[in-house]
C-alpha cells in the first residue's frame, strides 16, 4: 500500500467514525467544507490552490496532502503549484518549508502515478 492509499483508507475510516457520532454541528461543518469547494465565481481548480496555500500556512499535513491531490486531479500544472507554494512561503515564512517539502514529495508521487498511467480518481 502506498502513501496515498494509506491516507485514503485512514481518512475514510476516521470520517466514518466522526459521522457515527451524529453531531449536527460537526456534520454541518463537513457539509460546509464540501460546499465551499464547488464551482462558483471561482473555479474548483483555483479553490484547491487556495486550500493548498492556506493549509501550508496553517501547517496541516493532512490538508496539504488532500489539497495537493485535489489540485493535481483538477489539472493544476507544476508551475501553478510552484507559484502557490511561493505565495504560501511569503505569507507564512520559513515555518512553511517543512510542509512545502511534504507537498512537493506528494506532487512527485502523484506525477509518477500519472506517468505510469495510473488513475488518481480513486485516491480520495
Amino acid at each position: 500500500m502506498d502513501d496515498f492509499e494509506e491516507f485514503k483508507n485512514k481518512r475514510k475510516e476516521m470520517n466514518e467514525k466522526i459521522f457515527n457520532l451524529q453531531n449536527k454541528q460537526v456534520n454541518r461543518f463537513f457539509a460546509l467544507d464540501t460546499g465551499v469547494y464547488q464551482e462558483g465565481a471561482l473555479s474548483v481548480k483555483f479553490k484547491e490552490l487556495l486550500g493548498l496555500s492556506t493549509s501550508l500556512v496553517l501547517r496541516c499535513e493532512d490538508c496539504v496532502r488532500y489539497h495537493i491531490l485535489r489540485a493535481v486531479q483538477e489539472g493544476c500544472t507544476d508551475d501553478e503549484i510552484a507559484e502557490t507554494l511561493a505565495v504560501s512561503l511569503i505569507v507564512g515564512g520559513s515555518i512553511v518549508i517543512p510542509e512545502m517539502r511534504r507537498a512537493v514529495d506528494a506532487l512527485y508521487q502523484l506525477r509518477e502515478k500519472q506517468h505510469k498511467g495510473e488513475s488518481l480518481e480513486n485516491l480520495l
